[in-house]
């Protein structure tokens, strides 16, 4: 059983792999003089922000159940408490690895406006095949943040420190929020069946005849289904239909919910319950919230 190391700081990540800390919260590694994992596996977790970029990766990286192909170049991007594994499968060229690793502590983020809106990078809960493919083009300007970000850290720490941290920290994330907006765009034919297959799902799951032991779709459901994380799928939902993944889903309950109470005679508990709903009044208030009528208005009124 492969062992599980859990960060808890930056001096933490410095020490595992043998680097001097030259700021409490923050990191940048050279992949092509860092050392070597070894050939056993190792699963690590952290309390802390992970960007992560390789060249002819030497060794396996996971990210959930799947490795993620470095052979291209691609960029990874890992939140905090979230597992990747390292090491294995170990090939002789060595000396053609090359990449950089970006680590930071959210507590470098406090009284920020990124601290205030990072969550709203999504590509952090990102996983499995999901990971950003750059151009060489793409590559230059990460790289050329990474070493900005160096040259500060070389610098003593003062009262400007953070702010130019934080500024060159969230220049990358916006970059990288641009270039997977592009990869989104270039994989559009993959999406759209992607779309359609999650449409089909829907609405057969749906006409199903249903049961108070069946419940609501989940996005998670939905993101199994296709073999992406629920965020992926909902930021690849939002720019392929203008809907992110639960609005698919409370779209296609209300389009079947209408069906029902224009077709039967079933109360709305009834058919609440037969929805997946434990309690007819969330049922209701979704309703209204999504047609501006209550179930029973909704029905009056047609």
């Amino acid at each position: 059983m492969k062992p599980l190391i859990h960060l808890n700081s930056i001096t933490d990540i410095n020490d595992f792999a043998q680097c001097t800390t030259n700021h409490p919260l923050l990191a940048v590694f050279d992949f092509s003089k860092a050392n070597q994992y070894g050939e056993e596996e190792i699963s690590l977790s952290a309390d802390f922000y992970a960007i992560i970029f390789k060249n002819h990766c030497v060794s396996t990286i996971k990210y959930g159940r799947q490795s993620i192909d470095f052979r291209e170049g691609s960029l990874v991007c890992v939140g905090p408490k979230q597992i990747i594994t390292l090491g294995g499968e170990l090939e002789k060229e060595k000396d053609e690895e090359h990449g950089w690793g970006l680590f930071f502590h959210p507590d470098l983020l406090y009284g920020t406006s990124l601290g205030n809106h990072i969550h709203n990078y999504t590509f952090f809960s990102y996983e499995r095949s999901e990971a950003l493919h750059l151009s060489a083009k793409e590559k230059l300007i990460l790289e050329g943040i990474i070493q900005k970000i160096e040259m500060e850290l070389q610098e003593n720490i003062d009262q400007h420190s953070q702010t130019l941290l934080v500024s060159n920290i969230e220049l990358l994330l916006n970059y990288c929020s641009r270039y997977y907006d592009r990869q989104f765009i270039t994989r559009k034919s993959s999406n759209s069946r992607i779309v359609s297959e999650l449409e089909r799902l829907l609405k057969n799951y749906f006409k199903k005849e249903k049961n108070t032991e069946l419940s609501i779709p989940s996005v998670k459901y939905l993101a199994d289904h296709v073999h992406l994380s629920p965020s992926y799928l909902s930021d690849l939902l939002k720019r392929e239909t203008g809907m992110n993944a639960q609005e698919h889903i409370h779209y296609h309950l209300i389009e079947t919910a209408k069906n029902l109470l224009l077709s039967s005679d079933d109360s709305v508990g009834q058919i609440a319950y037969s929805l997946g709903f434990e309690y007819p009044q969330y049922f209701s208030r979704l309703f209204k919230q999504k047609t501006g009528l209550t179930p029973v208005e909704f029905r009056n009124h047609n």
